[in-house]
């Protein structure tokens, strides 16, 4: 007999059911914590790149304390905190250990069994810095450090960061100096004690230390100090020519012009000029930023082109990001998930006024900036993945994808919300223009918006709503569809702003002096994206490889090493002259490639010659995009 169940009716399948979870982790509250923790962390074994650290932090209650080790990172929007560097953890009250047990839920929380009675506990534990590449970005070199706090500090959760005062007091190796953003409370040889200041605040003051040391003002005479602490690999390197001082200056000047507000007490550009310390993360804070760059970017810096807009990227974060804060995004305290929807203004914004400080500074000249913007309009119209992905559903990349290689960036996408957001907001600046005649620009926007209570930089948070309504407030405008029509569709790269500029994107067989000194300099290599569709490394590594592009129908991905070219052995010459000589034939371009121990013929059918990006004047238009790069005289 066949049982027969009525429609609609519900059975518990056979097997397993969830088992049920709950967290014992006390949420966040605007409370004061009871005490002043303190934090004293060690940095002088240099050899094997090991911080000791040690913790004081008073106790109100007895009973089951939970430590936070931070996971959710200002700035890198995504959980990247470095827990699994983490060793050696211990925990004592009164000479006594306490046996700690990690969160079953959360792996970055520790649940510690205060005993009664008990007022303060002990935290020892260390932090492994990267001793190779292959590890992670090197934070220590034989003359230099650098330290982000939150790698060395666990905080009791409960209470908002903001609510948790602490003393840090750091040692670093005899005859070193260091810049950080905090103050000195008191010095005693190779150790240094800062005035106590919330977990918050701590976190957001990263700290450079080295051998040779050398501070620039940055705004003399003004009573907003603004530096530049510079630490290098060799004293020879410390000597900045004032050339590039005046234009480090000339950028803080064209940032207040641009936001007519400060939103801090002083402000430290904290450079690491060194070919030991990795270079290729910069990190934004309210009071500092973070660079590092290879020796040759002063020492050559007329042929170091590229990335000159990350100094004003990185500043124009102090008030976009730092001082005006997506809401979705702030959180009371590190191990809060972060929620990203509004990083095309975060990120896309300051990328847009970023490159536009740089060229009002002059770090760029005109031509430099409009190389750059050609570039940047390229790549994202090369973007396969626009097909797919809106650019809203890229401000998840980083939780998604923590910077981890990729095999197709591509088609993949990502963090298109920087290069892509920039062109929105480029689209919103040439339409105020063009609307007001010139009257109104996004300038006002930029001063209405981020440029408000002077001297404050107790952070303030936006929605969607209030982006909306401030553009708003410069210019009448549906600025809702505006927004969401670029923000929301696929397919479409958001190139009105381009079409009114005043210029057009073109592509020629000559590469400009920006595309060969960042080509030489930054990507050590030959950059043929827009005709084969390959990027390649100094040691002939495919390092890019443009999805649906000549190459990539030719098999050729990431990774692979170039052999040879067309029957000779490989240089980046021959690789360009092939280029050339298959635009006036039909015979595909043979390249002979390896992949560990596998060898690869992959023959190019591409005949279209060298492309390289460029802008040139449109004459039937207004030329906007240069008033918009013009230094502003007030």
């Amino acid at each position: 007999m066949v049982a027969v169940v009525a429609a609609g009716t519900s059975m518990a399948s056979p097997g397993p059911t969830p088992l049920a979870a709950s967290s014992t982790i006390p949420p966040p509250n605007d409370v004061p914590y009871p005490g002043t923790l303190k934090l004293s962390v060690d940095t002088t074994d240099l050899t094997r790149r090991v911080f000791k650290v040690h913790e004081d932090i008073p106790i109100a209650a007895a009973g089951d304390v939970v430590l936070f080790y931070p996971r959710w990172l200002p700035g890198t929007h995504a959980p990247e905190g470095p827990i699994d560097r983490l060793a050696g953890l211990t925990v004592s009250a009164r000479g006594a250990r306490i046996a700690w047990t990690r969160d079953a839920l959360d792996p970055f929380a520790f649940h510690v069994p205060v005993p009664a009675g008990v007022t303060a506990i002990g935290v020892d534990f260390a932090y492994l810095s990267p001793v190779g590449k292959q590890i992670g970005r090197q934070e220590v070199g034989r003359e230099m450090l650098v330290l982000d706090w939150d790698a060395v500090v666990l905080y009791p959760a409960g209470y908002f960061t903001r609510q948790i005062p602490i003393e840090a007091t750091i040692r670093v190796p005899d005859g070193w100096r260091l810049a950080c953003a905090l103050d000195i409370a008191s010095s005693a040889g190779a150790a240094t004690t800062f005035k106590a200041v919330p977990v918050e605040t701590l976190v957001d003051s990263p700290l450079h230390a080295g051998r040779y040391y050398r501070r620039y003002d940055l705004a003399p005479g003004d009573k907003t100090p603004v530096v530049l602490d510079l630490t290098a690999d060799r004293a020879d390197l410390l000597e900045v020519s004032p050339k590039v001082t005046d234009l480090y200056r000339q950028l803080v000047q064209q940032a207040y012009r641009l936001f007519g507000a400060k939103h801090y007490d002083h402000y430290s550009f904290l450079l690491a000029l060194s070919d030991e310390i990795g270079w290729d993360t910069t990190l934004e804070h309210h009071r500092s930023a973070e660079y590092g760059e290879p020796v040759d970017d002063l020492v050559d810096w007329d042929k170091t082109m590229g990335n000159r807009d990350v100094i004003a990227h990185e500043f124009v974060h102090s008030w976009d990001g730092k001082f005006r804060r997506p809401a979705d995004l702030w959180t009371p305290d590190y191990n809060t998930a972060m929620r990203n929807s509004l990083l095309w203004v975060y990120e896309g914004g300051t990328s847009y006024w970023g490159e536009v400080l740089t060229a009002r500074a002059g770090l760029w000249t005109k031509q430099q900036a409009l190389d750059e913007l050609a570039g940047n309009i390229a790549l994202m119209q090369a973007q396969a993945g626009r097909s797919w992905r809106s650019l809203q559903d890229t401000t998840n990349d980083e939780i998604i994808n923590p910077r981890r290689p990729m095999s197709w960036p591509s088609w993949q996408r990502f963090e298109d919300y920087y290069l892509e957001g920039g062109l929105i907001w480029l689209d919103a600046d040439t339409l105020i223009r063009e609307q007001s005649g010139g009257k109104k620009s996004l300038d006002d926007f930029a001063r209405t918006f981020f440029g408000v209570h002077d001297g404050s930089y107790v952070p303030e948070t936006y929605t969607f709503d209030d982006v909306v309504k401030a553009l708003g407030d410069v210019m009448q405008h549906d600025w809702a569809t505006f927004l969401r029509s670029r923000l929301d569709g696929v397919g479409k790269v958001p190139l009105d702003g381009v079409a009114r500029s005043g210029y057009k994107l073109v592509f020629t067989g000559e590469p400009g002096d920006y595309w060969k000194s960042v080509e030489g300099f930054r990507q050590k290599g030959v950059n043929h994206t827009y005709s084969l569709g390959i990027m390649t490394d100094k040691d002939a590594l495919v390092t890019y490889v443009l999805w649906d592009s000549p190459a990539a129908k030719a098999g050729v991905t990431i990774g692979m090493k170039l052999l040879a070219v067309d029957g000779l052995a490989y240089e980046a010459n021959r690789l360009t002259k092939a280029i050339e000589r298959a635009a006036k034939t039909n015979t595909p371009i043979e390249l002979i490639l390896s992949q560990g121990e596998v060898f690869k013929t992959a023959r190019v059918d591409y005949h279209g010659g060298l492309r390289y990006p460029h802008l040139v004047r449109d004459g039937s238009k207004p030329a906007l995009l240069d008033d918009i790069l013009a230094p502003r005289a007030r």
